[in-house]
């Protein structure tokens, strides 16, 4: 039997249309030069459910939602789900091109997932809040 935490099943996740479309050109240009976080994106695009723009749960993580989360380290943050040229660690804007950033994308208040931080490590995070984008989508 092994040791150490359960792994959890992934949790189902829904993204929307412009979402879906908008990541899977930014996963496919950065593809050579951030190639593992890239390919934890691409595994999420593939399981997402996508759905039109205006059908998707006000507490779903979208680009540009806030999210409140809290990790297995006991620790609760806040952040913006951000693009990278939009990224500001100081300012709470991670980039979606992040390892938490790709993990969190798609999941509603109450699921959890496990990713695995840069150095290799699996950590565990809940999403406790989302508030939606407050720019609507262009479609």
């Amino acid at each position: 039997m092994a040791h150490g935490k359960k792994r959890l099943a992934k949790p189902r996740i829904t993204l929307t249309q412009t979402d879906h479309k908008r990541l899977t050109l930014l996963a496919e240009e950065n593809a050579d030069r951030m190639a593992s976080v890239t390919d934890a994106l691409f595994v999420e695009l593939d399981r997402a459910r996508v759905v039109p723009d205006r059908k998707i749960a006000e507490n779903t993580v979208r680009m540009g939602s806030d999210v409140c989360f809290s990790s297995d380290l006991e620790e609760t943050r806040q952040i913006s789900l951000v693009f990278p040229g939009q990224a500001d660690i100081d300012k709470g804007r991670i980039s979606i091109l992040t390892p938490i950033g790709a993990a969190l994308i798609g999941l509603s208040t109450g699921q959890s997932m496990d990713w695995t931080t840069r150095d290799g490590r699996t950590q565990r995070l809940t999403v406790e809040a989302v508030d939606p984008p407050i720019e609507t989508s262009p479609e």
